[in-house]
């Protein structure tokens, strides 16, 4: 079998081949070897390769019988640069830890190695995953394939471009206010923000710490399903993880199961949105109905949402990152540092508001989902953006980012998803007259995933879209 059939089979396919014995996990380290060294250098994505550490483990794997090799069964799978990876170079982005080699890999890595997955490369982030545009000062911007002027979104966009491009099957990524989904939208793949607990993950800062989750990306809803099997479940070093669910979640994905009500929001009352991407998303959000479902235009009452947000934002950045500046200030970016000051800042009494208004939207938004399966949104409310821009300047006439106070404010249709502990996706639905992706946000109530991944299949197949990646970077 060619390299090129190799790379651009799906991830679920090559899983079968490798349970056959058609192809070896050698093979599959082989192939993705030579398409990083063809297409790496034009859109900066993985900067960190440990193939070596991946042969060895390929080594190990296939003495053991084959349907003993774990779900994955060999698979190569591209790690985000915020997770530790035992003897490889694992920078978050920053200069801090520019040649940091954690002697320990993260949880999430270790259940994926344990279910059959090789990490070979460590995809490009945002440093610290702090603002959705990938860059950092260790190993420069990510560009975006469909055209390499433009920004991949972030934190996760090497994963993203990796996926884009056939440089990875499955990647993992992780969200706080979108980091996952911006990317998977700008990009043209699907990525999952799951519930909190599903991915279990070594905790940092806070044992309770909830506003980040790791999740899959992949191309297709289906690969995107396999891979959420391989991270999901319990482990005692995270309290918050949740049990492997009975039915898995590529099951759920190809039940065919169908929403019969919808919601549809443009901007959840929160946010502008572009013309052209509100447009396309609203027309993807409609074909719901040739699949029998009622399609309404709805959200959940969200005020109060953006004070919620920034507040424990704040909170999260002070309890993970304030050690940080006090001892590396000079090396931090002027977002980090912003963050982490407003985290210092915080009273008490703001906590207590915020901590109660989280749970106020949470409630409203749970109350929501009685009524509906599923909230359909953009997963962004802009095309890709100019590489170079730190963040989008403005959106349908409102103007972004004059001040660090409102510099986020472009993530809220994302951000308002994480705050009410809701599992999301962003599923390719378009493109713009330009040709550059948009993704349709689809999420459900807490702990939906398998109804989400159902869904998303669903339209997945009216709206035709897979199979439109990877690309040649543009």
């Amino acid at each position: 079998m060619s390299n090129n059939e190799l790379i651009r089979a799906d991830a679920c396919t090559v899983v079968e081949w490798l349970r056959r014995g058609d192809v070896s996990p050698h093979e599959l380290l082989d192939a993705v070897e030579a398409r990083i060294a063809a297409v790496d250098s034009h859109v900066n994505a993985l900067p960190i390769l440990c193939f070596e550490r991946a042969r060895a483990q390929a080594d190990a794997l296939v003495r053991r019988p084959i349907g003993e090799r774990g779900l994955l069964a060999g698979l190569p799978v591209a790690i985000k640069d915020l997770a530790d990876l035992a003897g490889v170079r694992t920078t978050y982005g920053s200069p801090i830890y520019a040649n940091h080699v954690p002697a320990r890999s993260d949880i999430l890595v270790e259940t994926l190695e344990a279910r059959g997955a090789l990490p070979y490369a460590k995809s490009n982030t945002s440093e610290f995953g702090a603002g959705a545009n990938t860059f950092n000062e260790v190993f420069g911007a990510t560009r975006n394939p469909w055209n390499l002027a433009r920004s991949a979104a972030g934190s996760s966009g090497g994963a993203a471009v990796a996926l884009a491009t056939g440089m990875a099957w499955m990647a993992h990524g992780s969200d706080f206010g979108g980091s996952l989904r911006n990317p998977a939208s700008f990009c043209g793949i699907v990525g999952m923000r799951p519930s909190i607990g599903r991915v279990a993950r070594t905790p940092s800062g806070k044992i309770d710490r909830n506003l980040s989750a790791s999740g899959p990306m992949a191309r297709t809803v289906e690969d995107l399903a396999l891979m959420l099997d391989a991270m999901a479940g319990e482990h005692p070093g995270d309290p918050l993880s949740l049990p492997v669910p009975p039915t898995s979640f590529l099951t759920a994905a190809r039940s065919g199961e169908r929403p019969k009500r919808v919601a549809w929001s443009a901007t959840l009352g929160l946010t502008p949105v572009d013309p052209e991407v509100a447009a396309i998303t609203r027309r993807a959000a409609e074909r719901f109905a040739e699949a029998g479902a009622t399609v309404e235009e709805a959200h959940p009452d969200f005020a109060g949402m953006h004070e919620c947000f920034h507040v424990l934002r704040a909170y999260d950045y002070y309890v993970t990152k304030a050690e940080l500046m006090r001892r590396h200030r000079d090396l931090l970016k002027p977002e980090i540092i912003w963050n982490i000051e407003k985290g210092a800042q915080l009273t008490l009494e703001e906590l207590e508001r915020a901590e109660n208004q989280r749970v106020t939207l949470s409630r409203r938004a749970l109350e929501f989902f009685a009524t509906y399966d599923l909230l359909l949104t953009p997963a962004t409310i802009v095309p890709p953006f100019p590489v170079e821009q730190r963040y989008p300047t403005e959106c349908d006439g409102v103007k972004f980012g004059d001040s660090f106070e409102n510099y986020l404010d472009w993530l809220a249709i994302a951000y308002a998803i994480t705050m009410v502990c809701c599992p999301a996706l962003s599923l390719p639905c378009g493109f713009t007259s330009d040709r550059l992706p948009v993704g349709l946000q689809i999420a459900g109530p807490p702990r939906s995933e398998a109804r989400i991944l159902a869904a998303a299949k669903v339209l997945e197949d009216l709206l035709g879209v897979r199979g439109t990646t990877p690309i040649d970077p543009k």
